[in-house]
């Protein structure tokens, strides 16, 4: 099959990292990108999942307050539900 030349702009520093976890496989960069556009026809998509999540924001300071709050929950033995906990740490 014909092969196409084509150019990317990538970013410098993720691009040579990305050079050396390659190379530690056993292949290049060329390889590689050959490699995700037959995973792209193949799926008919991105090979991986691309997707929003939907956790609410929070500020450091207010997670810190719900993990310093289940902390003293388990030290004085109350305890909560792991379902719980999390449903907590994630509300809004």
């Amino acid at each position: 099959m014909p092969k196409v030349q084509t150019s990317l702009r990538l970013e410098e520093k993720t691009f040579h990292e990305a050079k050396e976890i390659l190379a530690s496989l056993g292949m290049n960069f060329t390889e590689a990108v050959n490699i995700f556009t037959a995973m792209v026809v193949q799926e008919r998509g991105l090979p991986f999942d691309v997707k929003l999540h939907h956790y609410p924001a929070i500020t450091k300071d207010e997670a810190k307050k719900k993990v310093e709050r289940s902390i003293r929950d388990i030290t004085d033995e109350s305890g909560m539900e792991s379902k719980r906990f999390f449903d907590d740490l994630l509300s809004g």
